[in-house]
């Protein structure tokens, strides 16, 4: 159950982190240092998510 809900939960902030992304590039573009500090943190999100669904 636990890691169900941690799983939930990285699914969530993936998509928040991911609609930031977007938003900020939408103003800023795609190459800001902001934007693809953003990218970083949504591919760190990413790995967890898939080292825990292996």
């Amino acid at each position: 159950m636990k890691s169900y809900l941690h799983q939930r939960s990285l699914l969530l902030r993936i998509e928040l982190k991911k609609q930031e992304m977007y938003r900020k590039a939408n103003v800023l573009g795609f190459t800001h240092p902001v934007v693809v500090t953003c990218s970083q943190e949504l591919d760190q999100l990413l790995n967890r998510y898939q080292r825990k669904a292996s």
